[in-house]
């Protein structure tokens, strides 16, 4: 097995700052096409912008300005970014290597073209419902997203099934941070990690290209599975380091060193 720091020794490219949590448990600050990995994935988990256009203020969607910190794409440059990010995860991922995309409905059809593009085969197209979607007047209240599971071979890819009869609309209730600094949508752990749990196995090394607050990586301390997480605004560390610190699994309670 490649060790993490192996794994990173190849990533010549990198120009961006280390979080090392331990030696299997690693976030780069950095754009996710700047990163470059000696080791194969196992599984990519990638919870990306949607490429909304929140009439031209693209930082503010049913929050306050200063209360969100997360890096939102331009509508005209997401197909372009889309493209990018499933290619590098195709080229991250091992040849039994699976991927779990979430999305949107704004720009589905988008994600979906670039996924067929790409070469991905879609195993499975779930729904996570949740309570409470942003109050709207003159259309229906949206209040689900697009959970996408994508792997390279349909004939050799991990699946741990998660219940006897696995259906593909989950009810999950959706965090909320009132008054708080967020990464825009922070998933619920439970999501996440039927996710991991189900594409997956301990030892498996996982890759979050847009890791946002580390939700991806705390799952990954908890299930025992190593983890590369890569996030490209550094404001997030503060965020990622106070959630870590406060859920490290058997591990002492102490704040993460930088390296």
């Amino acid at each position: 097995m490649v060790t993490m720091q192996e794994a990173l020794n190849g990533n010549s490219k990198r120009s961006g700052r280390i979080l090392k949590i331990d030696d299997s448990h690693i976030v780069i600050f950095d754009d996710f096409r700047n990163v470059k990995l000696n080791e194969k994935a196992d599984l990519v988990f990638a919870d990306p912008p949607f490429g909304i256009d929140f009439k031209g203020n693209l930082q503010t969607y049913h929050r306050k300005p200063d209360a969100l910190s997360y890096v939102e794409v331009p509508k005209e440059e997401y197909p372009e970014f889309i493209r990018s990010l499933l290619e590098w995860s195709y080229n991250v991922l091992k040849d039994s290597g699976s991927m779990w995309l979430l999305s949107g409905w704004n720009n589905l059809r988008v994600v979906l073209d670039a996924v067929e593009d790409v070469g991905f085969i879609q195993l499975n197209h779930c729904i996570w419902k949740y309570q409470f979607g942003v109050f709207t007047k003159r259309r229906f209240t949206t209040s689900h997203y697009h959970l996408l599971l994508l792997v390279k071979d349909e004939d050799n890819y991990t699946f741990n099934k998660p219940e006897h009869y696995a259906e593909d609309v989950w009810y999950i209730k959706r965090l909320y941070h009132h008054g708080e600094r967020t990464a825009g949508n922070e998933l619920p752990d439970e999501l996440v990690e039927k996710c991991i749990q189900t594409s997956s196995n301990k030892g498996d090394l996982v890759v979050d290209p847009v890791l946002g607050s580390g939700t991806t990586m705390k799952v990954c301390l908890k299930l025992e599975r190593r983890c590369v997480g890569i996030e490209i605004n550094p404001e997030l560390e503060k965020r990622i380091k106070q959630k870590l610190r406060l859920n490290l699994f058997r591990r002492p309670q102490k704040e993460p060193s930088g390296e």
